[in-house]
């Protein structure tokens, strides 16, 4: 299946772009060049991409003021939606935008790290070209900028917001906590592997879809509301994702194909097929107990064990059930019927990629 790019994310990548290549600038020479590199704001030696010539480390802005390369995203304009939510022009929620995806970009330095992968966006990951102690120090600093961009308002709103990150963070943490352990075993139960997704990729999403309400100052309903609707279609982002872990493209994955059964990852389709109990979920976790590396052979016959086991219809049935629930957290919430629309595009959009 194929999707259209919600005109909210073009416009999130023009305003917030900006603003995210003007915070990476802060960061000391060092820091900054590994940052922009995995922004896609600058090439490996600090030239934007497809400049002719170079261009100053750090990357300008580049067609309509944006910095090419800015990303998906998703969650930056997930975030002018919340605030927009509020009766509150777009403009107001660029700099939780700009926090929100520092963060999303921070957990992605570390975990390309902790996962060994290679390749991400369709380039080398920054730990490929830097090193793996300069990426985490990116990391690390696009996680302390984050709350900097946020407590520029010394409002009570810049606080509650700054807080609202901070636990999104920490559930974040905790969900790549868990699926670094989830390695380690071969009894991981499906209930697990959700509360997992729902703190390493959900936890966040929640954040975002919220976070700009919080920061103009909604009501708490307001902003609870959202958070439901973001919690929801989270975990139908990362069902989504899980299938292309597996059965996606390397043209929209960015990835090696079959990528996360080749890493041997605990991911919610692989959960549900070795939780089946049938022939096919047996002969799964047989062939994922060897500690050889999988031949190409052997990932396609995983593959094609996860879908007899019933782990690729599980996960699309489920990624519809919380797509569902999304809708009804928006239909419950008292926001503009634009915003509403706008919403419910994206989350129509994040579960409609291709694999």
């Amino acid at each position: 299946m194929t999707a259209v790019i919600p005109a909210g994310v073009e416009t999130a990548r023009d305003l917030v772009g900006p603003a995210l290549a003007a915070a990476v600038e802060t960061f000391s020479p060092d820091v900054r060049k590994v940052a922009a590199y995995h922004l896609g704001l600058a090439g490996p030696e600090g030239a934007l991409p497809g400049a002719a010539g170079g261009a100053r480390p750090g990357g300008a802005p580049g067609a309509r003021g944006r910095p090419p390369g800015a990303g998906k995203a998703l969650r930056p304009a997930l975030t002018l939606l919340s605030a927009r939510a509020a009766n509150a022009a777009p403009e107001r929620g660029v700099p939780a935008a700009v926090a929100v995806e520092l963060v999303h970009n921070f957990s992605l330095l570390h975990d390309d790290i902790m996962d060994g992968d290679t390749e991400r966006r369709h380039r080398p990951t920054a730990w490929t070209v830097y090193g793996t102690g300069a990426a985490i120090l990116a990391g690390d600093a696009m996680l302390a900028l984050a709350q900097d961009v946020l407590l520029e308002d010394a409002t009570p709103q810049g606080v509650w917001a700054a807080r609202a990150l901070s636990a999104a963070v920490q559930r974040l943490i905790a969900g790549q906590g868990a699926d670094l352990a989830f390695e380690q075993r071969d009894d991981v139960s499906l209930t697990e592997c959700l509360t997992m997704a729902g703190d390493k990729t959900a936890a966040l999403m929640s954040c975002a879809c919220s976070i700009g309400s919080i920061h103009v100052g909604a009501p708490p309903q307001l902003a609870m509301g959202l958070a439901a609707f973001g919690a929801h279609a989270g975990l139908a982002f990362q069902l989504t994702d899980d299938l292309l872990g597996i059965w996606g493209a390397p043209e929209v994955t960015g990835k090696p194909v079959r990528s996360d059964l080749r890493a041997r990852k605990k991911s919610l389709p692989v959960v549900a097929a070795l939780s089946a109990g049938t022939a096919e979920a047996r002969e799964l976790a047989a062939l994922l107990a060897r500690e050889e590396p999988l031949s190409e052979d052997e990932l396609l016959l995983a593959a094609e064990l996860v879908e007899a086991a019933g782990g690729k219809t599980w996960t699309e049935n489920e990624a519809g059930t919380q797509l569902a629930a999304a809708h009804k957290c928006l239909a419950d919430t008292d926001i503009p019927g634009d915003v509403r629309a706008e919403f419910a595009g994206i989350a129509e959009f994040i579960t409609a990629r291709q694999w």
